[in-house]
Parts: structure tokens; C-alpha cells; sequence
């Protein structure tokens, strides 16, 4: 029998991407995901799932758990897929991901950022949504072109270019580049004395994608623009998925926690090393 939450007892900041829940081994992951206290807010990093009947289902079992939960979009949620009955794309589809979240009481990137109160904090947890512009290219290409005919020739190919759509943007990148302008401006006018959580779907920094077995696929990982706002910016932690390996690393003296949980056949040969559910704050050191 599940023990009964404790009232103001150690709360915790805590963080999970890439559920991928329209895969059926992994909705026992997210059934099983619980607070220890009633004051526990949880990060959910990007990739719920694909179908958005499966997004929803998911979102709505997290927020009935966890009394705080704060969302940033991942590639998979934009995704249109052959048979959603929500047949949304681009920036359409993101804004009707917005409005289910604000039904269920989930932070978005559009919201005003929350303050979490406990042992590490004040913080604000910031979720933002910058995608990526190909920037973070293979090491020969010196265009976006280039890298992506290296990337088909190699067939490494992300789904996205096949399911995410940019609509109304001519590109993918022109999306981001957007995005990121708009976060930039956000973050710059943010107080510096109130530390920052940052929560990206896609790493922040190119560093992290070093260790892709296929270094092609980084070109689907980010963007060079945001690269040193962990040091521009008052910086607690930075929270992000996307790349199915869940670590903690430095930059710069910042810690970079990778939170996902990927799809099953990874998570059968690697196990849960960091545990289903990651603990930002307090930072367990």
C-alpha cells in the first residue's frame, strides 16, 4: 500500500523527460512516478508522447499526483502523426498543448515562471521551448545542407523531418530562431538576484551531445545560440532530455542534469542509473 504524503517534510524539486508513454511499457513508469510530500513539484522535460491523446492522458495523470507540475514541449508533442485525430501543426499544435496544460494547472512556457521555496532556493523554475536551428552541425559540413546530406547519407535522420511541421515558418530553424530571441529578451529581464532553473527540452550547450553514438543526429539537438546562457544568465541548474542519456555533468561550474527516461529497449540495457525521477533541489551532492 502506498504510504500516505508527509505535509512539509523535505520538499523536493524534482525532474523527468522523455516518457514516451504512447509506448505501452513505459505507462507503467509514469503510473509510478509519486511525490514523497505534498510539496513536491515536478519538471517534466519534453516527450510525454507522440499522439496527443496519449499527451494528455499522461499530463493529466502527473498533475493529479504531483501538486506542482511545469512543462517544457519536446520534439514528439509537435509531432503531427499519421492517425491523431488532432491533426494541429507548428505553432498551432504548440498552443493547443498550452491550453490543455493551463486546464490541468501546468506551467508553460508561456506562463509566469514559479518560485520554488525550499532547501536550495528561492529559485525560479523557467521551462522554455527553443528547438533547434542545425547549428550544432557534423564536423565537416560547413552549411546546414552539408550536414544534413552527411546525416541521410549516414541514415541518421531525425523523425522530425517528416512529422514536425514549422507552419507558419518557412523552417524548423526560423522557428527557433523565434523562440530563442523571445526567451532571450525574457531571461534578460528577469531579476539576476532570484536564481534561475532552466528546463529545455534540447541541451543548451553542444558539450552534451559529445557522447551521441551517431554524432550526426546533434544537428537535431539545439542550437549555438543559447550557448553560454548558463553563465550569462544567474544559473541554479539547467534541466533537459532529448538525448535518451541520463547524467549529471558541469559547465562552467553549472550543473546540467539529463533527466530522461527514453524508450524501452534503453532502458532494459542501461537500467535507471540516475533513478526514474531525478532531484534538482535540494541537490543531493
Amino acid at each position: 500500500m502506498q504510504q500516505p504524503i508527509k505535509p512539509h517534510a523535505g520538499r523536493r524539486l524534482l525532474a523527468v523527460s522523455d516518457l514516451h508513454t504512447g509506448m505501452a511499457d513505459n505507462v507503467a513508469i509514469a503510473e509510478s512516478l509519486r511525490p514523497t510530500t505534498d510539496e513536491d513539484w515536478l519538471i517534466v522535460a519534453g516527450d510525454v508522447a507522440e499522439r496527443f491523446d496519449d499527451v494528455e492522458r499522461t499530463l493529466k495523470l502527473l498533475a493529479r499526483n504531483f501538486p506542482k507540475v511545469i512543462w517544457s514541449p519536446g520534439n514528439h508533442e509537435l509531432w503531427t502523426p499519421t492517425g491523431d485525430p488532432v491533426e494541429l501543426r507548428g505553432e498551432a499544435r504548440y498552443a493547443h498543448l498550452v491550453e490543455l496544460c493551463r486546464s490541468l494547472g501546468i506551467t508553460t512556457p508561456e506562463d509566469p515562471w514559479p518560485v520554488w521555496e525550499g532547501e536550495g532556493g528561492p529559485v525560479a523554475v523557467a521551462p522554455l521551448f527553443t528547438l533547434y536551428d542545425y547549428t550544432f552541425r557534423t564536423p565537416t559540413a560547413a552549411t546546414k545542407e552539408e550536414s544534413l546530406a552527411q546525416a541521410h547519407e549516414a541514415g541518421i535522420v531525425c523523425t522530425d523531418e517528416y512529422l514536425l511541421h514549422p507552419e507558419p515558418h518557412r523552417g524548423i530553424d526560423d522557428w527557433c530562431r523565434a523562440r530563442v530571441a523571445a526567451t532571450e529578451a525574457r531571461l534578460a529581464a528577469h531579476d539576476p538576484e532570484l536564481p534561475l532553473v532552466l528546463v529545455n527540452h534540447w541541451p543548451l550547450d553542444r558539450r552534451p551531445t559529445d557522447v551521441l553514438t551517431y554524432p550526426e543526429f546533434a544537428q537535431w539537438c539545439g542550437t549555438e545560440l543559447t550557448a553560454g546562457w548558463h553563465t550569462r544568465f544567474n544559473v541554479a541548474a539547467v534541466v533537459y532530455g532529448h538525448l535518451h542519456i541520463p547524467r549529471t555533468t558541469w559547465y562552467e561550474g553549472v550543473r546540467f542534469e539529463e533527466v530522461s527516461i527514453g524508450y524501452p529497449r534503453e532502458w532494459r540495457r542501461r537500467g535507471h542509473p540516475k533513478g526514474l525521477l531525478r532531484q534538482i533541489l535540494p541537490y543531493p551532492a
